[in-house]
């Protein structure tokens, strides 16, 4: 098992972090407040690590777990230091409202991120389109849970659809980077349930394949 660097301190960082140090990974934790890398690392135990903010990631798997509003803040300052480093976008681009996405008509959030990135890190789109208590059980009603994986990397496709794989989850390659504007809609989707007809977010989005029993 390799390092996996998570950049955030919330949520779905703390989802992804208990699986990966629950399947073997060692876990970096890097936030703006250290206080909250450091109790995360602990939260987590397994040997997780905090790193500095700012600093070259450990891991060449790097999960952007921190909101939208200020993921391209964040890639910004880190700047070169991501150069080479596979990134793991899992934002959602939306709007306050919660009924729309805030990027440019011709655009959608994972590319603005590849744009603020190094030219050489690699995007790719995963882990943004279930609720993070959903994550954190790791199944749902003892059923995998479905990871949708878009970007244009095949390599770097593989490598995150393994690393999904050794979390107990069950990846499924969308195609390519562009592919990610469909699902940052598949969490309006979801949203838009949660507000309407669902009313809580114990819910996971999936796919049922003939003959097999899945949500």
């Amino acid at each position: 098992m390799g390092t996996i660097s998570i950049i955030g301190s919330g949520g779905m960082a703390t989802a992804i972090a208990g699986l990966a140090a629950k399947a073997g990974h060692s876990v970096e934790v890097m936030s703006r407040d250290p206080a909250k890398a450091r109790a995360l690392a602990e939260q987590v135990g397994a040997g997780a690590t905090t790193g500095t903010f700012g600093a070259a990631p450990a891991g060449d798997i790097v999960i952007l777990a921190v909101p939208y509003a200020c993921v391209l803040d964040v890639v910004r300052h880190y700047g070169d230091k991501l150069a080479g480093k596979l990134l793991v976008d899992i934002t959602n681009p939306v709007a306050a409202d919660l009924t729309r996405l805030v990027t440019p008509g011709d655009s959608f959030g994972a590319q603005e991120i590849a744009k603020a990135a190094p030219a050489n890190a690699v995007i790719v789109k995963a882990l943004n389109t279930m609720f993070s208590d959903v994550l954190a059980a790791g199944s749902f009603q003892g059923r995998l849970l479905d990871v949708f994986i878009a970007g244009n990397d095949a390599q770097a496709k593989a490598r995150v659809a393994a690393f999904i794989d050794s979390l107990g989850l069950r990846p499924m390659d969308i195609g390519p980077l562009p592919m990610a504007r469909t699902l940052e809609n598949v969490c309006l989707l979801s949203l838009g349930l949660l507000a309407n007809a669902i009313k809580h977010t114990n819910f996971s989005i999936g796919v049922s394949l003939h003959g097999q029993a899945h949500s």
